[in-house]
This record gives C-alpha cells, sequence and structure tokens, in this order.
C-alpha cells in the first residue's frame, strides 16, 4: 500500500526542480537524496522517481528528480502525487495518533453508538 506524501505544485527555475506542497510529519525522511518515490498523474500513470536534492525556499520544499532533467519535463510534472510505501512509515508510539490510511475501512459511529457510516 502507497500513502501521498507530497504533491507537485509547480516547476521552479530552469534547472528541473518542483515546487511540493509536502503532505507527510516526515519530510526529511521521506524527501532524502536517494529516496524513491511513485509518482502518480491525474490519468493514473505512474512512474519512479528518485530524489537528487532537497531543500526549503520561502517555505517551500524544493525537489529535484534524477529522472527530471529541465524546466520542460518539470512543467509535466504539476499535479502529481508522490506516493511513498506504507510499510516504510516509522510507528506511532502515541496510541492516539493514527496515519490515515490505518482508519480506512473503520465504522463512525456516534456517542451514543449510532452508526453513521465508514470511514
Amino acid at each position: 500500500m502507497e500513502v501521498v506524501v507530497g504533491r507537485v505544485a509547480k516547476a521552479h527555475g530552469i534547472r528541473g526542480e518542483l515546487a511540493v506542497d509536502v503532505r507527510t510529519d516526515s519530510p526529511a525522511e521521506r524527501f532524502a537524496e536517494g529516496a524513491v518515490l511513485t509518482g502518480k498523474s491525474r490519468n493514473g500513470r505512474t512512474t519512479r522517481l528518485t530524489v537528487a536534492a532537497a531543500r526549503w525556499h520561502s517555505g517551500r520544499l524544493l525537489l529535484r528528480f534524477e529522472e527530471v532533467p529541465d524546466r520542460t519535463e518539470a512543467e509535466r510534472q504539476r499535479g502529481l502525487l508522490l506516493l511513498a510505501e506504507a510499510r516504510e512509515l516509522p510507528p506511532i508510539d502515541d496510541p492516539d495518533e493514527f496515519y490515515d490510511h490505518e482508519l480506512e475501512g473503520l465504522r463512525a459511529e456516534l456517542t451514543d453508538g449510532t452508526v453513521v457510516g465508514t470511514v
């Protein structure tokens, strides 16, 4: 199972950097140099991406991938979801915290026990 860790917002500069909206609490781990992610486009096509560099700029994460050599290719990545394997996520020590994917399929109910649906 894969989980979303980021979304490509736009190309940045001329060297193929991508501005990314981070969707993880561990960006230093998820986007470390050499990390391999899956990119999933709106049409469902997937591609393997290897982080070549990561840096923060004006509050936004900028990534460079080995497979994205220039601005032209970076422009094609707009909207791409960045996915990581759920099994690679670190365990959570707090019993009151959960990853989103761990909640899927659970029954949702009111405090009086009335079932209102499924997560």
